[in-house]
């Protein structure tokens, strides 16, 4: 049986705590508002919601190995003629040998691009799955992995699985528009976050059954998305981008 607590905006000034003596409770919690965006919370085995409101690939460089050190020409001193009381033939000077230096060609390595992060699979990936298919029946378009933002959602929800708490706000005072910013994303939307949840379709439908989580999913000013999912706890993480 699910207990549901509603979470008034900065009516708590610290993180829900949640310890793991209860890892198979479900719980979500709706954190503090970004940017004047209000929000609430459910916890446990409920879910939470926020609101608010980017990292460009490394160049490649190009080392070139420069050419060898030039090859010198050498030559052959002419010989003397011998001297005699008698008269002698000519002697014949060598032809001077010249030794043509070979080009040395030069080697071009292109430095490795750095690739953006991988979206996980498994069970991240059918978050997304899901999320799109209930915002397709909504009558918006499908969400983009974007790895900037799966990265701080993955680094929320081990965050939380660490420290032992059950908010959006992190210890040191971050909000998930600092943290998906401090990732490389420019344009953080909204984030909902759950606790509890042992499967994909189960986290989902939680999300889907409370009014603001839902109204995250289908808002179709969103436009990305990015997952995280720390195992120990189940702590779950979904941040959108704009």
């Amino acid at each position: 049986m699910l207990l549901i607590a509603l979470l008034r905006y900065r009516a708590v000034t610290g993180p829900v705590p949640r310890t793991r003596a209860l890892p198979l409770l479900a719980g979500l919690a709706l954190g503090a508002p970004l940017a004047a965006l209000g929000v609430t919370a459910l916890v446990p085995d409920a879910w939470s919601v926020a609101l608010a409101g980017a990292a460009s690939p490394e160049p490649t460089t190009a080392v070139t190995t420069g050419p060898a050190p030039p090859t010198t020409t050498s030559r052959l001193p002419a010989a003397a003629p011998a001297s005699t009381t008698t008269t002698a033939p000519p002697t014949t000077t060598p032809a001077p040998t010249t030794t043509i230096p070979r080009p040395t060609p030069t080697t071009t390595r292109l430095a490795p691009t750095t690739a953006p992060r991988p979206v996980a699979a498994g069970p991240v990936a059918d978050v997304v799955a899901l999320t799109n298919r209930a915002r397709a029946a909504a009558g918006c378009g499908a969400l983009t992995p974007d790895a900037r933002i799966t990265r701080a959602a993955q680094g929320h929800s081990d965050d939380m699985a660490a420290q032992d708490y059950f908010d959006h706000d992190s210890p040191d005072g971050r909000g998930f528009a600092d943290r998906i910013a401090a990732a490389g994303y420019p344009s953080p939307g909204a984030e909902n976050i759950a606790m509890g949840q042992r499967t994909p379709a189960a986290v989902v439908e939680a999300w889907l059954n409370s009014p603001g989580h839902r109204r995250n999913i289908e808002d179709c000013s969103l436009t990305t998305i990015g997952v995280g999912l720390a195992i120990d706890g189940y702590y779950w993480t979904q941040d959108f981008g704009r």
